[in-house]
């Protein structure tokens, strides 16, 4: 890998490509090739094939996706189904028909069976019934995954899927309707703490256990696997510690400040019991994450709120 290398960093204005932006300018790559939306739609399969002529990156990190938190997948499942079937499809045939060296795919830690052996390894893949409320999003990055695959055994490409753990961090999603669990809780406690509420009332038990990591740490893994010369095609990528739902809400009513209480509803959905990844094969590789948990949610925080009025 070169730091003159053309790097196409699909989706750079999302949680996840913002990230891989900064850290590709923090190691001295600075032929860096971003597009946003308005300029180039990755679901226009011509469009994608005109830009991967015309640009000729060599590396792609494909952070492009249509996500959202549990109310929005359960909601809107055909949009998610249908767009991020096409964006995979478009960007990773034309990354192959381009003659791309290497690809990473972000995948989803949800493209797991619902309820596979804990923690998950990368073979438990298809072993068992999907999540409901997620399913079209899962099915989705599953086919994206496969599509990489099967590239790599007919073509012989070397594209990657990782699959990552619930993330955060400065650019989150914060909207009420469509994100996910930690910024959405992050910005229930601040409301709740500006409002002087009694209490912040919580989906689900509590009980659902969940691993987070922060994205920057994920955008360093990224980067690692782009560079290492033998990665297999299939990595889980995480921190290797989960926590319940209650205690993930405990850890961030401290961080915001609340002293409220706090109330579980347990006539909204749980999702996934628990999704733990096995990280020991990224870890052989010799990767590891940076950011402790209480230093991300609190930099992530200070984000919000200083970003606050613009979010909202």
């Amino acid at each position: 890998m070169s730091l003159d290398d053309r790097i196409f960093v699909a989706g750079h204005r999302g949680l996840v490509g913002s990230a891989l932006v900064r850290r590709l300018e923090e190691g001295g790559y600075g032929n860096v090739v971003t597009r946003s939306r308005e300029e180039l739609d990755l679901e226009n399969r011509e469009a994608v094939r005109r830009f991967f002529r015309a640009e000729a990156p060599e590396v792609v990190l494909l952070a492009a996706a249509k996500v959202g938190g549990i109310l929005a997948n359960d909601t809107h499942p055909a949009e998610f189904i249908a767009s991020n079937l096409a964006i995979g499809l478009n960007v990773i045939t034309a990354a192959h028909e381009a003659g791309v060296r290497r690809l990473v795919n972000l995948g989803s830690s949800c493209i797991y069976p619902r309820d596979c052996p804990q923690p998950i390894r990368e073979e438990y893949l298809l072993t068992g019934l999907l999540e409901p409320t997620n399913r079209a999003y899962a099915v989705a990055k599953i086919a994206a995954l496969e599509l990489c695959e099967a590239h790599n055994r007919q073509y012989g490409t070397d594209f990657i899927t990782l699959m990552p753990t619930n993330l955060y961090g400065p650019g989150d999603n914060f909207d009420p309707e469509t994100s996910h669990v930690l910024p959405a809780l992050l910005r229930r406690f601040h409301e709740a703490k500006e409002a002087g509420a009694a209490e912040v009332v919580v989906w689900g038990t509590g009980t659902p256990r969940r691993e987070f990591m922060h994205v920057d740490d994920l955008a360093d893994a990224c980067v690692f696997v782009m560079e290492a010369d033998d990665v297999p095609e299939r990595l889980n990528v995480g921190v290797g510690e989960d926590m319940t739902i209650a205690e993930l809400a405990g850890a961030v009513r401290d961080v915001v400040g609340f002293d409220g209480e706090i109330r579980f509803d347990a006539g909204k959905p749980d999702g996934t019991p628990r999704k733990l990844l096995d990280v020991s094969r990224l870890k052989a590789l010799g990767w590891e994450p940076k950011v402790s948990f209480e230093e991300g949610v609190r930099s992530t925080y200070e984000w919000f709120v200083s970003d606050g009025p613009a979010l909202r």
